[in-house]
């Protein structure tokens, strides 16, 4: 059974998570801002009424289908950096949903936000609380696979 990198053993797979994941959160709410922006004259303007709950939704959509897909989000990827299950594997479909939806849980409780903020910057895996509960790990990718 592969498990994630031991960061005593291969410290060189989470240098400089702490700082990447912040861009790639940058980078990947620039997007969904953007993407929500482009949608609203489809919704005839009237998504301006509801922006915050399209927001909600396409950047639910955007990291379920990004994390599905490689892993790691767009902005993710611009940082050369991904995210692993805990035998060391991609995220499959249900990973990205669950993985996701606690992402999403915690922006909406500030609290829970700053224990992910304080885990990521201390723990050795620089795991949130969310990829604490799901066992998942940001890395720096892989050269080859």
């Amino acid at each position: 059974m592969n498990q994630t990198p031991d960061p005593d053993l291969h410290p060189q797979f989470y240098d400089g998570i702490a700082g990447k994941r912040l861009l790639a959160w940058v980078i990947d709410v620039t997007l969904v801002l953007l993407f929500c922006v482009l949608i609203l004259p489809f919704t005839a303007f009237t998504g301006l009424f509801f922006f915050p709950f399209l927001t909600l939704v396409v950047g639910f959509a955007y990291r379920v289908a990004t994390l599905t897909s490689g892993s790691a989000t767009w902005g993710m990827r611009l940082m050369a950096m991904e995210l692993r299950d805990h035998r060391d594997r991609p995220f499959d479909f249900m990973t990205a949903l669950l993985h996701t939806t606690g992402y999403s849980l915690s922006m909406t409780v500030t609290v829970i936000q700053v224990v992910s903020a304080v885990l990521i910057c201390t723990t050795a895996r620089r795991q949130s609380l969310t990829d604490m509960a799901l066992g998942t790990v940001p890395v720096n990718r892989r050269l080859s696979r």
